[in-house]
């Protein structure tokens, strides 16, 4: 038996507690991983609440980022040794003592980062990478608009964005999390509470991408937002999920409108993002190019604090249980 969190029922923050689980066996292509550090994200108070149970196969329990040290590993698996410190995406399970992570979506952690930063990484970035290189092929020059700018996502991407050669404008919701995110790049960052960003954004001219968690509650205004040939990424929907869409303004201006979850990718595109997280971004912060943005570590026994934290949007950046 191990250490995890578990939930009496679906629903808020106090439903979870610290409990036993049974451990998991690694599969052939597998790792076993004892967890020092947890990334905590949107996609887990979701799926807490009962609205993103985690797919067939894989642990029920909460959790999509870990680092830690291998324990055990599969029969198949190749370039991993007993010992070695990894981290890396996993379908669930990340909030225990013990999760398995797929040898393709392992990297080894260099000496200079630590667990917490670490386990902060592969949700983030590789969501970021995905659906702004690969989705909407973000190009120098252009001008994106990211919402929740101080969010662990929004961090990663206004930063990638800039370092793709991007005008990065971002969304907040306080003059803090304006100043965190200009640090990060942003060179315009709007607080939703002070003035509309539809017209702070035509103003400037308009955005050619925009990376969205918000959903229905900003799906017209984005689309005004967006120049002719414009794309418009959507991962979140905290805003609603069910909106009339101006169908005309779609047509008139070329518009591209594309849905994106990266849980529910399969283990190839997870595999392949996990490579440019190695290669990319973790090469840009040994280079001091983008920077590893923990705001708070918690014990995992503190969980109802961090969600709570995360729900309230306290977070600059990403929030971090701990077992270590």
């Amino acid at each position: 038996m191990m250490q995890a969190i578990l939930q009496t029922q679906l629903g808020g923050v106090e439903t979870l507690y610290l409990g036993e689980a049974a451990m998991p066996t690694p599969g052939p292509e597998q790792l076993l991983v004892r967890v020092w550090a947890a990334g905590v994200n949107r996609a887990d108070i979701v799926q807490r609440q009962g609205k993103y149970p985690a797919p067939p196969g894989v642990s029920p329990l909460l959790g999509l980022e870990i680092s830690g040290e291998v324990e055990a590993m599969g029969e198949a698996v190749e370039g991993f040794t007993l010992g070695d410190s990894v981290f890396g995406l996993v379908g669930g399970g990340g909030y225990a003592e013990f999760a398995l992570l797929d040898a393709s979506c392992a990297s080894i952690k260099p000496d200079w980062l630590s667990h917490h930063e670490a386990a902060s990484l592969p949700e983030a970035w590789m969501t970021a990478w995905f659906n702004l290189i690969e989705l909407a092929n973000l190009k120098v020059g252009e001008r994106i608009l990211i919402h929740a700018g101080a969010s662990g996502v929004g961090a990663a991407a206004i930063q990638l964005s800039a370092l793709h050669g991007a005008e990065v404008v971002c969304t907040v919701g306080s003059e803090d999390k304006a100043d965190f995110c200009r640090r990060l790049g942003a060179h315009t960052a709007i607080n939703y509470h002070e003035k509309d960003f539809t017209d702070a954004v035509k103003a400037l001219g308009g955005a050619n991408v925009i990376l969205d968690c918000i959903g229905a509650a900003y799906l017209d205004r984005n689309l005004q937002c967006l120049q002719v040939d414009g794309r418009l990424v959507m991962i979140g929907l905290m805003g609603g999920a069910n909106a009339s869409l101006d169908l005309g303004r779609l047509l008139v201006k070329r518009l591209s409108l594309r849905g994106s979850t990266l849980r529910a990718q399969t283990e190839s595109v997870k595999a392949r993002l996990s490579v440019a997280l190695r290669e990319h971004v973790l090469l840009a912060i040994q280079a001091g190019q983008v920077q590893v943005t923990v705001d708070k570590i918690f014990p995992l026994a503190a969980v109802q604090t961090a969600h709570r934290f995360l729900e309230e949007n306290h977070n600059r950046g990403k929030i971090i249980l701990t077992l270590d």
